[in-house]
């Protein structure tokens, strides 16, 4: 009866529950490997401050429909879009490398976007674009989330070679096809696309958080392009699960609770992960002689 109450009750009694975890589900299923080839192609930063440059974006569709969610969403795409290939054409037109630009076009973003729903809007909206609320999420919210989970799989099946290839060795892509940059620019829209779909769920402080940590705690236990996003994405799940019954259980903020979960699965990760971890480094198995 325990066991019912605090595992099973919630998402059988509250439909919102339900909502709340199958966003969960489509998150991690758009997230986990978009967040691997973050990882492969030394890009988490990357995607952290674009995860801030969309707040501008977001809150003029916030000025403009209030809480609407199509207006936010547009707004965070197309801003956070022409952060990235403004950040891309001053740092290949100038001396400053990609991450220092972006660097400060996000903090630019960031603090913009503050300022506009801080001026416009009340604290309680300022909260809402900043760490958003999964437990509110509606079905129209959940139907947006799912379509970009299913285009953004799609189109990682489709461009999935390629990425591959330009991940480890982008000169021989550039050499043989000369398609890298495209791939590149494809690559950024599904990103931001995804955080944009997080954002509606963790804000635009922690839509980052349920990609990158994954992610990041897959390395310790798969080699294998495939094998690390999926076990990125199953990071993402239970960590989304058991955030949320965390969250109902002990009555904390449900975004705060999920990301808090998947950085305990990554620091578990670096200490006991089967690749490269604390334990493979320092209590190495006994290696036997014949």
């Amino acid at each position: 009866m325990i066991f019912y109450d605090a595992i099973i009750a919630p998402f059988a009694d509250y439909g919102f529950m339900r909502r709340a975890l199958v966003a969960c589900l489509a998150l991690a299923l758009g997230s986990g490997p978009i967040g691997t080839f973050l990882v492969l192609r030394r890009m988490s930063l990357m995607g952290d401050a674009m995860s801030h440059a969309i707040l501008p974006g977001a809150a003029i569709g916030f000025l403009i429909a209030g809480l609407s969610l199509w207006a936010m969403s547009a707004g965070g795409l197309v801003v956070g879009l022409a952060v990235a290939l403004i950040a891309g054409i001053v740092s290949r037109a100038t001396s400053l490398r990609e991450d220092a630009s972006l660097a400060g076009f996000y903090l630019i973003s960031l603090a913009l976007g503050v300022l506009i729903v801080s001026t416009r809007g009340s604290n309680v909206d300022l909260l809402h674009v900043l760490f958003g609320s999964i437990l509110s999420v509606d079905n129209e919210a959940l139907l947006l989330v799912a379509a970009i989970s299913t285009v953004s799989l799609t189109t990682l099946a489709v461009i999935y070679r390629p990425l591959v290839v330009e991940c480890f060795d982008p000169g021989f892509l550039r050499a043989i096809a000369g398609r890298g940059s495209l791939y590149h620019v494809i690559f950024l829209i599904l990103v931001v696309l995804n955080l944009v779909a997080g954002f509606q769920a963790l804000g635009t402080l922690m839509a980052v958080g349920l990609m990158m940590l994954p992610a990041a705690a897959a390395r310790f236990w798969a080699t294998t392009v495939w094998s690390l996003a999926a076990v990125s994405i199953g990071i993402a799940f239970v960590s989304g699960w058991l955030g949320l019954l965390i969250s109902y259980n002990f009555d904390l903020p449900s975004g705060p609770a999920i990301i808090l979960t998947a950085g305990v699965f990554y620091a578990i990760s670096i200490f006991v992960g089967r690749h490269g971890s604390l334990r493979n480094r320092y209590f190495p198995g006994a290696h036997f002689h014949t």
